[in-house]
């Protein structure tokens, strides 16, 4: 079925309007496509990808799903109008750096479609490209369909995020991998998978997530844009920065060879499960696993990030292989720590490496069905049956390979920072992050500090009977007998924020000040962001205060894991000294924050 707008077929689309050159029916005496001579469904064959595009498009349809749901949740307390880092100040010193300007220099600094927008309802903005964003994922991922109109669309509405997300957006590999996978793998290297008429005669999305058309002789079988980003994600990320580790390729193994000591003496899991930015329960038994597990792992990471992205070269079987390892990695990774949606989405790219055979299994067989119109087309190309070159096809071709040149050339600087041994991480190389360095920290943190945020309703904050009551958080480690959070692939970014200004001073982390004054008027909108507020249903606190601990795992079996604490903690001084109304009119009215009215 044509139309004048984008096209878009759906996966159940019957075959039946081939294009012309394609054989005709089967003969009456033939058992039919899809069944062998006894009249049995037949096997898929290996080396066609149909099935394959729609898995991929329906797994990045849910990763970007949640990344719109956590953007929705949390962008008007982190950016909104009233949020910690309001977007449209970061907006408009970016304007002022460019001569007070809305010019080309100033979007492609920072591109975003809030530059189109009305500033004075930010929050209203914000929620309508989350939603938006929440809308079309949604839409992908339940029908598996898709036109490069909507694929487009989400990438522009999420990197509009990203680019004005300043800190809270920082966390460089998930943020910068989702748009990349999505422009190389959706657009295949930069490129639309499909189109000319395509949708009305594919049972899978026209311009879907992966960079072929199957069945169309002048496209590539495999889909190259996502196997390449398996290959370099695979290389390039595993346990680091504190115990963060997901299977990003040899570039990330590279990191951790050149880096911390401990991964070249095999003791970085040691430390991992309980230093990294959120542990789950099973990280709490898994850090007490013997030493000698600890080296399998740590010999295990190395193996797969340096070794097995390779085997993508080495045939079918050993892609499928490589795969197959990789999403047990990820898994592995999944249910032993809180990394939001980063090993989601690194699944993604490593579901290239599977066929319409290796797949089949997942979807539905019998007449009529996706799978029956697979083979149908399988059979028909083993007939020699070709759809012929056409004027939309030329010009699709065209435009792949002018954009996978592009791309070719933007990766220049990103291959040079991979043989450099001042190897950069999660970096951008240009605005719309199309290429990048992704990897998580080359070093671990070998100790887990905390920064425990406290009030005191007493006018003297340093009575000696001055009682401070603490602040709890959604996921971060604060009560030592609160079990630790599982909440993969969700994604708290105070939470994680915090984690990261532990390591720093209140004066690296100028937000955490903001959001010091926002719990002394006890502002509801900061207060969301936060599983426990002890000052509610009374008055504010008149004073807040940051005080800094060292937190390690209680031992199971010991004395504090029989009092029910997952935790034991240490005080290792202020982290900022009390503060009160009074002290921070000065701070906020310099930053141009919203001053808090207390509640």
């Amino acid at each position: 079925m044509r139309s004048d707008g984008p096209a878009m077929a759906t996966p159940e689309e019957p075959l039946r309007r081939r294009k012309a050159g394609v054989a005709g029916p089967a003969p009456e005496s033939s058992p039919g496509p899809g069944r062998d001579p006894a009249g049995c469904p037949a096997r898929l064959r290996a080396g066609t990808f149909w099935l394959t595009r729609i898995v991929l498009l329906k797994a990045l349809a849910f990763v970007y799903f949640v990344a719109f749901l956590v953007a929705f949740h949390q962008n008007k307390q982190l950016i909104g109008d009233r949020g910690l880092l309001p977007c449209r100040v970061y907006l408009r010193s970016v304007q002022q750096h460019f001569r007070g300007q809305v010019s080309w220099e100033t979007v492609s600094y920072a591109p975003t479609v809030l530059w189109l927008l009305d500033w004075s309802h930010m929050d209203f903005n914000l929620d309508a490209l989350a939603l938006l964003g929440l809308g079309i994922s949604s839409f992908i991922l339940v029908s598996g369909c898709a036109n490069m109109v909507l694929m487009a669309a989400l990438w522009v509405l999420y990197m509009s995020l990203v680019n004005v997300g300043q800190i809270w957006y920082s966390f460089g590999k998930w943020q910068t991998l989702r748009i990349a996978y999505h422009v190389r793998g959706n657009l295949g290297m930069g490129v639309p998978a499909s189109g000319d008429g395509l949708p009305g005669d594919f049972p899978v999305p026209s311009l879907d997530s992966v960079s072929i058309a199957q069945g169309d002789p002048h496209v590539p079988d495999r889909p190259v844009g996502l196997s390449v980003a398996d290959f370099q994600n695979h290389a390039r990320s595993g346990p680091s920065g504190g115990g963060s580790h997901s299977s990003l390729s040899p570039r990330q193994g590279l990191i951790k060879i050149r880096g911390d000591q401990c991964w070249r003496n095999l003791t970085c899991m040691d430390f991992h499960y309980e230093t990294q930015p959120l542990p789950n329960p099973m990280a709490y038994f898994l850090h007490h696993s013997p030493w000698w597990f600890h080296r399998f792992e740590t010999l295990s990471n190395h193996f797969l990030e340096l070794v097995v992205p390779f085997f993508v070269f080495l045939g079918r079987q050993m892609c499928i292989l490589h795969g197959a390892l990789q999403i047990l990695f990820q898994m592995v990774l999944i249910i032993s720590g809180n990394l939001s949606f980063l090993n989601w989405l690194t699944i993604v790219p490593s579901l290239a490496c599977f066929d319409d055979a290796t797949l089949g299994f997942l979807f539905p067989s019998g007449p009529g069905c996706l799978k029956d119109q697979v083979l149908r087309m399988q059979e028909e190309e083993a007939r020699g049956a070709r759809a012929p070159w056409t004027h939309g096809s030329v010009a699709r071709h065209t435009v792949n390979l002018a954009l996978g040149v592009l791309v070719a050339w933007l990766s220049i600087p990103v291959v040079l920072n991979l043989l450099s041994p001042q190897q950069v991480m999660n970096s951008s190389f240009n605005p719309l992050r199309i290429v990048n360095t992704y990897g998580a920290f080359g070093s671990i943190t070998k100790e887990r500090t905390e920064v425990i945020l406290q009030g005191t309703a007493s006018p003297n904050a340093s009575a000696p009977d001055a009682k401070w009551e603490d602040y709890e958080f959604k996921c971060k480690p604060g009560d030592l007998k609160r079990r630790p959070c599982l909440i993969s692939p969700y994604h708290h970014r105070l939470d994680w924020l915090m984690w990261f200004a532990a390591f720093q001073t209140y004066e690296h982390n100028e937000w955490i000040i903001h959001l010091a004054g926002k719990l002394l008027a006890n502002d509801a909108q900061a207060l969301s962001l936060l599983a426990l507020n002890p000052f509610a249903g009374r008055a504010p606190p008149r004073w807040v205060r940051g005080e800094h601990y060292r937190y390690k795992f209680s031992r199971p079996g010991g004395t504090h894991a029989a009092e029910g604490k997952w935790w034991i903690r240490k005080r290792l001084g202020p982290y900022f000294p009390p503060l009160s109304f009074q002290d921070l009119k000065g701070y906020f009215r310099s930053r141009e924050w919203p001053y808090p009215k207390p509640e």
